[in-house]
């Protein structure tokens, strides 16, 4: 019975590629995207997966939804498993409409939460106010994210402005900048009104941007998370992943699946 214990995968089998690292990682990061997770849901998810899962975002404004003591709980789970867990960039939106930010940072700390997202899909939001907010969230200790692009149907990526945007933000000290693709990774952003890539547009991003690292590539649908890691590699930041499609995801990356098999024949 110790021996069963103690039994281990050949690395090569485990990791065809041989360049998966664990965390904490710098690259190739996963965001999950939580659309309302029971947590006995998020336990199970995190005892089974949670090597591979880098942050996640709970989604929209369901943060507030949450009975108080299950998101706690669900915060701490989390960040007992190396994660980074916030709200989603639409619920600080609302605090901004609603002129409660103080109170969102206020709660946002109560709760326990070490990252924030700040966007601005639904509404505009001044530079300088943008900035503000990427100050407050590291004043307070929280990995700040940010996110470029509207969530509106048609939007197409300004690539000139996603590039100021993304020194911007990063000169200011957020962690990544994602590239907006809401939960159905169709019309809007990178994506066609049929979810399928605009290659050129990300191809010119991948030249602009100083580190392609900073980016984290919304991506919910498996043929957008194949077609991006074939196109830029299996180490690329991959967002808005659905929680039942991590260790799917996770073979795309380590080659241990028919549609990336050729990442590990080196």
């Amino acid at each position: 019975m110790e021996r069963t214990s103690q039994l281990e995968w050949h690395p090569s089998l485990r990791d065809p590629t041989g360049r998966r690292n664990g965390k904490p990682r710098t690259i190739g990061k996963t965001m999950v995207i939580d659309k309302g997770m029971g947590l006995y849901t998020l336990d199970d998810l995190l005892q089974t997966a949670a090597s591979y899962i880098d942050i996640i975002k709970i989604g929209f404004g369901t943060t507030p939804l949450y009975p108080t003591d299950i998101l706690r709980k669900k915060i701490d789970l989390a960040k007992r498993y190396g994660i980074s867990i916030m709200p989603g960039g639409t619920f600080l939106e609302i605090a901004v409409s609603q002129n409660v930010v103080d109170e969102y940072f206020d709660m946002i700390g109560q709760l326990g939460f070490n990252a924030i997202e700040v966007s601005d899909g639904t509404i505009e939001i001044s530079r300088e106010l943008r900035n503000e907010l990427i100050e407050r969230g590291l004043e307070r200790r929280l990995t700040v994210f940010t996110e470029y692009g509207k969530k509106k149907w048609g939007f197409q990526t300004d690539i000139d402005m996603l590039t100021e945007t993304v020194l911007q933000d990063i000169g200011r000290g957020a962690s990544h900048v994602t590239i907006e693709a809401r939960e159905s990774g169709t019309g809007v952003g990178i994506f066609d009104e049929n979810g399928v890539c605009r290659d050129a547009e990300v191809q010119q991003i991948v030249r602009q941007i100083p580190d392609p690292g900073w980016i984290m590539w919304e991506a919910p649908q498996k043929s957008q998370q194949v077609h991006l890691l074939n196109m830029l590699g299996p180490d690329i930041n991959l967002g808005n992943v659905a929680p039942q499609d991590i260790l799917s995801l996770e073979t795309l990356r380590r080659g241990l699946r028919s549609d990336t098999f050729g990442f590990g024949l080196r």
